[in-house]
């Protein structure tokens, strides 16, 4: 099964590091970071978990709840959280999907054969409060994540909700937006007060507070 952008996330039920859940409700009103790592104790794996771990308080602010996932069980699960606590000088609370049966990877799609047909791929999914995806990322086994984006991505996702706007490449919070070309001149006039400059008529980018 392929999910793409726009997608209701599939709900499951699983077992977890913090108990069994059932994945919508486990969300509630807020966002999710849902990320797979391909096997416990690995060393790129470490390093990504342990780094979800560290930005704990950037994601709480966020409202966005971190879950990994790999198809290891509760007790590798549990006992690799050790090793990654010790090594990344952190404390790992958030849940870690055991998905030994391949059941949420591959309705996720995170089994690629030509990678492995066992290992889950590097996959990210960005799930809003309405369980709709908003974003989706696969990296392969031999390279880590780069947070720093995964962060500005939800930055600019809850602006763009928040100020009806688009972001530009290389977008960081605090740059100019867009003003997208479905809002006439007309109504972005009540929209965006501050004004705005047009660069093209289907190019306009003006300052959000």
């Amino acid at each position: 099964m392929s999910v793409r952008i726009g997608d209701t996330a599939p709900n499951f039920k699983a077992d977890t590091t913090n108990g069994p859940i059932d994945f919508h409700e486990w969300i509630g009103s807020s966002w999710a970071f849902f990320f797979s790592h391909p096997a416990d104790f690995t060393p790129v794996c470490t390093t990504e978990m342990g780094r979800t771990s560290q930005l704990s308080e950037q994601f709480a602010a966020r409202n966005v709840k971190p879950i990994g996932l790999s198809t290891d069980g509760v007790e590798e699960h549990m006992a690799w959280i050790k090793d990654v606590n010790d090594t990344q000088h952190t404390t790992l609370t958030f849940p870690i999907v055991a998905d030994k049966g391949l059941k949420v990877a591959q309705l996720y799609d995170m089994i690629h054969p030509n990678e492995s047909t066992t290992a889950a791929v590097r996959s990210v999914f960005i799930i809003d409060p309405d369980k709709k995806v908003r974003l989706t990322l696969t990296y392969p086994m031999n390279v880590g994540r780069n947070f720093d984006e995964i962060l500005r991505v939800i930055d600019a996702l809850q602006l763009a909700d928040a100020k009806k706007v688009a972001t530009p490449a290389d977008w960081r919070p605090g740059g100019k937006v867009i003003i997208p070309p479905s809002i006439s001149n007309e109504d972005a006039k009540g929209i965006f007060p501050q004004g705005w400059e047009e660069i093209r008529p289907y190019l306009r980018v003006t300052d959000v507070n």
